[in-house]
């Protein structure tokens, strides 16, 4: 089985499904798992639904109508005849969501969002699904919270392994083209959960490793993996080649092609990850695999951006030991916040984070307390793997650098 994974770029439109079908026909479809991400900017749209839900009911409706007119606008372009069963049925599943808003009880955002985010992968799936049919290529659509199971920790799960494992076992040996959804799991109640943000890669990845695949392939709107962003640098680099441990490294320190969480389950099983351009499927891409370091070998530049610098210090200028930074640790994991980079000196503890869930003043609460806290936000944390001179200061230039920390093969700088 080939497991191919189509993200929100990739059918941000009706041109992308189309593009999506010729990527098809040039690839063959003989026991081949698409994972499809919502379309475009939808998942930012249902956010907007579920800040409306908790902030301005009275938005409400408007919300709701964009996204519905969005996709009534791609069903259009791709069922111009009308009268389509597909109109039918994603108009049920918005017909959920409004009534799951309806009558929810739960105060808790994390739960709420769970609910009503997930439904960008169920409508884009739908329609994909369509689409191939209508266009001669039989496929048979999964609702993948059937086979994905999870624990309840809203908006940042883990998969239960042993049942995930149990549930796709179950499509072994079946030869047809499947479509699913990516993002999504389900746990023990039958609640939606999320993999988080970008965690279509992930789904991919746990369906190849469920079912011993013989590759995953990420289609993106790039050549494969760079070097760095281009939004960001200028003359980046495609990489030919890159081992799973210096992808996971990359992957750690920020590099968005690859979700950090995809790499392990596919090292486990040495199944080969590629990364390829939706717009030109025969180029090569980048394959991550079993080998050595980068090929070629050459500076690779992330950025993070909208980062928090904190720094903290003891009242009475006593060292910071191993029982401090414990308690630090345990803030900063309960606070939900995603550390990038930590410093720490005799009496003082710097520590550079990304405040995702929007709950630092409450973290400056519980510290002010104990320690002296100097604190930016809005800093970036660049990082360069294998950097040189040349690199080095290339990123120094025109910037004020805050912290800098390095070793044999990495530079990290945090700066305003």
């Amino acid at each position: 089985m080939r497991i191919f994974k189509f993200g929100g770029a990739s059918v941000k439109d009706a041109e992308g499904v189309r593009n999506l079908l010729r990527v098809l026909e040039e690839t063959g479809t003989e026991k081949t798992f698409l994972v499809v991400s919502a379309m475009g900017k939808t998942t930012n749209a249902m956010e907007a639904v579920v800040d409306a839900y908790f902030k301005d009911k009275s938005s409400l409706p408007r919300a709701m109508e964009a996204m519905q007119s969005f996709h009534l606008d791609v069903l259009q372009e791709l069922f111009p005849a009308g009268g389509h069963p597909v109109y039918e049925r994603v108009g049920s599943l918005f017909e959920e969501v409004r009534g799951f808003l309806a009558w929810n009880k739960s105060p808790k955002y994390n739960f709420v969002y769970d609910q009503v985010v997930g439904y960008g992968e169920l409508l884009s799936t739908v329609i994909v699904s369509a689409y191939l049919n209508d266009s001669g290529i039989r496929n048979t659509w999964l609702d993948i919270r059937d086979y994905i199971k999870t624990d309840s920790n809203y908006r940042d799960v883990k998969v239960i392994w042993e049942k995930t494992q149990q549930a796709v076992s179950g499509l072994l040996g079946r030869s047809e083209l499947f479509v699913t959804q990516g993002f999504l799991g389900s746990d023990d109640n039958n609640f939606t959960t999320t993999l988080g943000r970008e965690g279509s890669d992930y789904t991919a990845a746990i369906i190849a490793y469920c079912l011993n695949a013989e590759s995953v392939t990420i289609w993106k709107d790039v050549p494969g993996v760079l070097n760095a962003d281009p939004r960001y640098f200028e003359e980046t680099r495609l990489l030919d080649q890159i081992s799973y441990r210096e992808a996971i490294e990359l992957a750690f320190y920020g590099a968005t092609v690859i979700h950090p969480k995809t790499l392990q389950p596919l090292q486990r099983k040495e199944i080969p990850l590629k990364v390829k351009s939706f717009l030109n499927p025969s180029d090569p891409g980048t394959t991550v695999g079993k080998g050595k370091g980068i090929r070629p070998q050459t500076p690779c530049f992330i950025l993070k951006k909208n980062q928090v610098l904190m720094e903290l210090s003891s009242l009475d200028f006593s060292f910071i030991v191993e029982e401090n930074i414990s308690e630090l640790f345990k803030l900063l994991h309960d606070h939900k916040m995603k550390v990038d980079l930590i410093q720490n000196s005799a009496i003082s503890f710097s520590v550079c984070f990304d405040n995702r869930f929007g709950r630092l003043p409450d973290l400056l609460q519980h510290l002010k307390g104990r320690y002296k806290v100097m604190h930016q936000e809005g800093v970036s944390l660049y990082t360069i793997r294998h950097f040189n001179d040349a690199a080095l200061a290339s990123l120094q230039d025109g910037k004020v650098v805050l912290l800098e920390q390095r070793n044999a093969e990495t530079v990290q700088l945090v700066v305003k």
